[in-house]
């Protein structure tokens, strides 16, 4: 077994990794950004080393950084949780060149095959796995897509091969729209996974969205533990998962889980891993069940472990992080598939620091002036927060997971209810509200619901009364102005990169400033990024009125070059945000003195980008 483990993530999931490590007394290192110096998983940690900047591209994406960091802390395995590096075969492959530290999940080369949907696809057909109408190669042409459309006919959907989460995903509905849609899902696949090629499948305009949890050893052995219903989705990012679907017969179940496991072993697959399907849904019944003839099809596979993977540790009793780690160490899954017992319903609620009633827009910024999470029989919290705590807004905003367990799925509901009313957050806003609305929802307690119906047939207005009743406080957090100034402080000192906690009592004196102190000639120098440095932003010179973002966000393309003349509503920008493409358009004509941003830049609100005379 490994000595140390190095979590190469960040917030709730870090601590979600941690924990396993240390129940199987493992030492703990964490890495972390300059805007997360003293965030959750760093306090959780046995030791924590500074990576980089706030942006992502520059700390917790930096190859080189993470792997140095380990080497410093003489860690024997990293765990990259999920999101950042956790699907990055580039980043997998290096890992197992170093000697002494082992990669917890799947092969490299595992990876790079099943995380390029393409191939993917031909290895699930291959194995005899249900797959969408589409190509089994990349498009690049737009009349390609006319053929296809022709063929099978419209919505089409466009997808970017590295693309997930509905990031990189176009739908077009008729062949006008084949140009544009087809050059946007490049764009987005460029911008967010370094690949633009992109392939075509029938859109499925009524699905359930069901995932199978699979894991795997290198001694042959292939199990799945049972379903999971993602089908409450906005804007192709799930919201609530649960387990088992209550939409599914058994004899369905049965099918689809055997497809993920044949699946699987077919790619030669090891470790912990969710191959995602889209079930038709059909007219049914109140009570009715999708049974063994229902339409479904194989979507991707996810290469990590899942963030709603909690949903099935609660319904089979199996530590599926612990498994991992043990899997990466070489042991071998030590119960049949029969062993598998499904017990119960769960339910995972995503506490997004979000306001539903505001288009889910993401907060800006904010304390948890209180914190005081839920409790009592059938109730996990999977968090790395304390009251007290300043909202990070440089990444997702997620930032705890509720999951419930119940008997069956009317007592998870109600118990679910309760725990949401238990749950008090103020100095932020959040979409509890949202949560407690879904489970008084007709068709979410029916069980009749598909992806689409968040964005398609839920009534909006029910969002904005849910928020006025029960939204709480959701001030910006900040300190009234006769606070008292603390006199015990937590100083977070550097030495070479490598974090210490100092603690320092004062009386009678002005607060003392709590930022980082570095010591030992300063921090510790880092390998350069892949890419080379970030230049911290660009430094504004040109002269006239600034186009500014409107929101945080993600630049996906530059319509418009320095001296350019342009009209009002022109298009000078695409900004990515919350999963959608925003054009940032001129309100008055007039001429480009400076562009202050570059494709792939990482903005918030209020940064300048473009400058109009």
């Amino acid at each position: 077994m490994f000595r140390k483990v190095l979590v190469a993530n960040r917030g709730e999931i870090a601590v979600r990794v941690m924990r396993a490590c240390e129940e199987l007394n493992i030492g703990t290192v964490a890495v972390y950004s300059e805007a997360d110096s003293d965030s959750g998983h760093v306090r959780y940690a046995d030791e924590a080393y500074n990576v980089g900047p706030a942006r992502a591209a520059d700390s917790y994406l930096d190859h080189e950084a993470v792997i140095e960091a380990a080497r410093k802390a003489d860690a024997d395995a990293i765990h990259p949780g999920y999101g950042f590096l956790a699907e990055n075969a580039e980043f997998a492959g290096k890992v197992e060149e170093v000697e002494g530290i082992t990669w917890i999940g799947p092969s490299s080369d595992a990876m790079e095959s099943l995380g390029e949907k393409t191939k993917a696809r031909k290895i699930m057909s291959e194995a005899d796995v249900p797959i969408v109408p589409g190509t089994t190669d990349p498009v690049t042409d737009p009349e390609e897509v006319k053929a296809f459309g022709e063929e099978h006919g419209y919505p089409i959907a466009i997808k970017a091969e590295g693309g997930g989460g509905g990031r990189g995903m176009k739908v077009v509905w008729d062949e006008s729209e084949v140009e544009d849609q087809l050059e946007s899902a490049k764009r987005e696949g460029e911008a967010y996974f370094d690949n633009d090629s992109v392939y075509l499948e029938r859109y499925l305009e009524q699905p359930r969205h069901i995932e199978v949890q699979i894991l795997a050893d290198e001694h042959g052995n292939v199990r799945h533990l049972g379903e999971r219903d993602c089908s409450l989705q906005r804007r192709h990012q799930k919201v609530i998962e649960e387990g088992p679907s209550a939409a599914l017969s058994d004899e369905l179940r049965e099918k689809i889980g055997e497809s993920a496991r044949r699946g699987v072993a077919a790619a030669d697959y090891t470790n912990a891993g969710t191959v995602e399907f889209l079930v038709e849904e059909e007219d049914r019944e109140a009570g009715e069940l999708l049974g063994p003839d229902a339409n479904f099809f194989f979507l991707e596979v996810n290469t990590r472990i899942q963030v709603e993977h909690t949903v099935t540790e609660q319904i089979t009793g199996i530590d599926i992080v612990k498994r991992q780690i043990q899997v990466a160490a070489g042991e071998e899954v030590d119960f049949d598939q029969d062993d598998v017992d499904i017990d119960g319903h769960a339910m995972e609620f995503r506490i997004n620091a979000e306001n539903a009633a505001n288009d889910f827009a993401p907060a800006t910024g904010g304390t948890l002036e209180t914190y005081d999470p839920p409790g009592g029989i059938g109730v996990r919290l999977d968090d790395a927060l304390r009251q007290g705590d300043e909202l990070v807004t440089d990444y997702d905003s997620m930032i705890a997971k509720l999951v419930v367990w119940g008997e069956d799925r009317d007592e998870c509901i109600e118990r679910s209810l309760r725990a949401l009313r238990e749950y008090q957050i103020e100095g932020i806003p959040t979409i509890i509200p949202f949560h407690r609305l879904m489970l008084t929802d007709e068709e979410f307690v029916r069980s009749t619901h598909t992806t689409k119906y968040l964005d398609e047939e839920l009534d909006e207005s029910r969002i904005e009364e849910a928020q006025e009743q029960w939204g709480g406080d959701t001030g910006d957090g900040g300190a009234s102005d006769d606070e008292d100034e603390a006199v015990e402080r937590e100083f977070t000192v550097e030495v070479n990169g490598k974090r210490f906690e100092v603690e320092l009592e004062e009386h009678g004196a002005p607060a003392i400033p709590t930022g980082n102190v570095e010591a030992g000639g300063g921090q510790a120098s880092r390998p350069e990024p892949a890419g080379g440095s970030s230049s911290g932003g660009a430094e504004l010179e040109g002269e006239g009125e600034t186009v500014d973002a409107e929101m945080q966000g993600t630049i996906l393309d530059i319509e418009v070059a320095e001296g350019d003349e342009v009209a009002a509503g022109d298009v000078l920008v695409v900004l990515e945000a919350m999963k959608m493409e925003n054009d940032i358009v001129a309100s008055r004509g007039g001429t480009v003195t400076q562009i202050a941003v570059e494709e792939g830049d990482s903005v918030d609100m209020g940064d300048t980008l473009v400058i109009l005379e």
